[in-house]
């Protein structure tokens, strides 16, 4: 995996997010983002996870299945970037392009994938699914499932 960016400027979280992805440096990767972060899914549309205990688990999949990661270009300034890039799932060639927004610190509050084609999207669902439901707790989180709700008790 290279990073064609990590000529640039390595300080800022942008910089250090690049490079953990393509280090699959989780432990890094985790440093950049809020306690708050969320994720908002590319292959379901509306799940979305939240918080870095349940994005670990998610980033760590992917991160891990993923190889041949390239950053290609980092579009933007102030608290909205865009990086491109490519990878390999299995066969599977994709391009991303994946959205950040910074919290006022500097770190990542807010990621949203945008994968293509089709194809590539498709594989991921079919592998990320059923390995996600190793953690159904953070699947139903994501969801927005709060569990079942109990009538309040008369006294």
């Amino acid at each position: 995996m290279t990073d064609v960016l990590a000529g640039e400027q390595d300080t800022d979280t942008v910089a250090r997010f690049r490079r953990a992805t393509v280090d699959n440096d989780i432990p890094a990767l985790l440093d950049t983002l809020t306690e708050d972060a969320e994720l908002f899914s590319p292959v379901s549309g509306r799940l979305v996870f939240r918080g870095r205990a349940d994005l670990a688990p998610l980033l760590t999949l992917v991160y891990r299945a993923i190889s041949d990661l390239r950053w290609t270009d980092s579009i933007g300034s102030g608290d909205t970037r865009i990086l491109l890039g490519e990878a390999r799932l299995g066969p599977f060639r994709m391009t991303e392009a994946m959205v950040l927004d910074l919290a006022p610190d500097g770190r990542i509050r807010r990621l949203r994938p945008h994968l293509r084609p089709w194809l590539a999207i498709t594989a991921v669902a079919l592998w990320l699914g059923p390995t996600m439901l190793r953690y159904p707790a953070i699947v139903r989180r994501a969801a927005g499932f709060q569990g079942p709700t109990r009538p309040a008790r008369r006294e």
